[in-house]
């Protein structure tokens, strides 16, 4: 399914990013994406309703309403900051790709268990959301990686114990 990009930024996009943007979507189920229409990128989201912390947002859903398609947005100074020194800018534009996907599938999570998930309650959503994310990553990231998680792959399940019993220590540690 096609969604449009809309840029309404003061600068250009960098390169490929509606490509990106499409691989993405590409590799989620079609039912997932039903009724999105648009991601529409800006320089920083600004609105009264949403109140953060840090200050930037890097991505926003704006759910159907009455006529009006399911769409998001996205702040593209959230995902390559542009007021910092050239040094510090470098991270950021290294890994532009891999922030756009997390940034695109947590947006595309919200639609899906918004609109088509009715039996995931108000708490259980943010949780549901980063599974889905996590999810959805990892397939993304072994088709777009081919031979790094063909290498990795008899690595993993061990890569993955220790991984959990390092969660299970800072838990223990923090309480």
């Amino acid at each position: 399914m096609y969604i449009k990009v809309e840029n309404h930024t003061g600068t250009k996009l960098p390169s490929k990013t509606e490509n990106i943007i499409q691989g993405i979507i590409g590799n989620l189920p079609k039912e997932h994406t039903i009724g999105l229409e648009r991601f529409k990128f800006v320089d920083l989201i600004v609105d009264p309703r949403v109140r953060t912390r840090s200050g930037q947002l890097p991505g926003l859903y704006h759910p159907k309403q009455g006529s009006q398609s399911a769409w998001a947005e996205i702040a593209i100074d959230a995902l390559l900051p542009r007021s910092l020194p050239f040094y510090k800018r470098i991270l950021p534009r290294l890994s532009y790709k891999n922030n756009l996907a997390v940034t695109l599938l947590s947006l595309v999570g919200q639609h899906y268990y918004l609109t088509f998930r009715h039996s995931i309650k108000k708490n259980q959503l943010e949780s549901s959301v980063r599974s889905y994310v996590e999810k959805h990553l990892k397939l993304w990231h072994e088709k777009e990686n081919r031979l790094l998680s063909r290498l990795f792959k008899p690595l993993q399940p061990t890569l993955e114990r220790w991984a959990k019993s390092l969660r299970h220590r800072a838990a223990k540690a923090k309480d």
